[in-house]
């Protein structure tokens, strides 16, 4: 079989006249180039050189065949240049799927600064409740609140925790005072719903804690939880990673330790070295993560 990189070694010899000489142009021995010409040779089934004690000169077949290994050569760095030009080319479309309350209070204020640095990536936000396949190429990347396990195909980094618990506005608590504990919740407005998967949880959470009668609006999705809370309508629960750094709202109680939920910055691994979603991943990670450490740290302090 022909092993095309002896080409390589083929060629340097013909130029350099020797294998000494085509050694150091190669940067590499003597021994290694003579190996891998005779290899060449014995896959051909054709002499290409005459060694003489001057060096190696070209035999006819040899002289003939040079100028098609040129043209090899030539074709491989053309293929090397467009494949080095497709791995700096950022340009095109990147798709991002979250639930509304992360993709609206997360990842849509980060957009300014990306698109400042990166103009020539079209970013498109899909917020819709259903879970979207990155398998599937129904999005690129997704910022999704899941447990440690993912399923085949994705790869993704840890952002931290995705705690959630019961929140109230300055307002609200200024009219009502601030519930702390579960007994001072059942005379206090719940505002329920959140859509899909957040509410069949949220619903049972309030079910295990008697206090599912004390729902008084019901929301289709978790955007609308956040704008009832900060309108003063009532308490709801909210993401601490976007509700802790809202300083008009209020921690009622804390979240639960066991629910075992992270919240993963995921992409398919079809996609993950596409030049354009790794720049996206790279700079939402960068600022997710340091706005959840800045987070932490500020609730350690405290």
């Amino acid at each position: 079989m022909l092993d095309w990189n002896d080409l390589r070694y083929f060629l340097a010899v013909a130029r350099e006249g020797s294998t000494l000489a085509a050694g150091r142009a190669l940067r590499t021995s003597q021994t290694t180039v003579a190996r891998r010409v005779a290899a060449l040779e014995r896959a051909l089934g054709l002499p290409l050189f005459e060694k003489r004690q001057a060096g190696y000169v070209l035999t006819p077949a040899g002289e003939e065949l040079v100028e098609r290994a040129t043209q090899v050569e030539s074709s491989a760095k053309a293929f090397s240049e467009a494949a080095a030009a497709h791995g700096r080319d950022l340009r095109g479309t990147v798709r991002i799927t979250s639930e509304d309350i992360y993709m609206n209070g997360l990842v849509s204020p980060l957009l300014r600064e990306f698109h400042e640095l990166h103009p020539e990536i079209m970013i498109e936000l899909d917020a819709a409740q259903e879970m979207r396949d990155l398998g599937e190429g129904e999005a690129d990347i997704a910022v999704r609140s899941s447990s440690k396990h993912q399923p085949a195909g994705l790869v993704g980094r840890q952002l931290g925790k995705d705690d959630w618990t019961l929140y109230c506005s300055r307002s609200y608590a200024a009219r009502h005072g601030t519930p702390a504990s579960v007994d001072d919740l059942r005379s206090h407005a719940i505002v329920g719903g959140g859509g899909g998967n957040l509410w069949r949880h949220y619903q049972a959470w309030l079910q295990q804690l008697g206090l599912e009668d004390r729902v008084a609006m019901h929301h289709a999705n978790s955007t609308g939880l956040l704008s009832a809370v900060r309108s003063g309508l009532g308490i709801a629960v909210l993401p601490c990673v976007l509700a802790d750094s809202d300083s008009d709202l209020i921690r009622c109680i804390e979240p639960r330790a066991d629910h075992g939920r992270i919240l993963w910055l995921l992409t398919h691994e079809r996609v993950r070295h596409e030049p354009r979603v790794r720049t996206v991943i790279d700079f939402l990670y960068d600022r997710l993560s340091r706005h959840i450490r800045s987070l932490e740290a500020q609730r350690a302090a405290a």
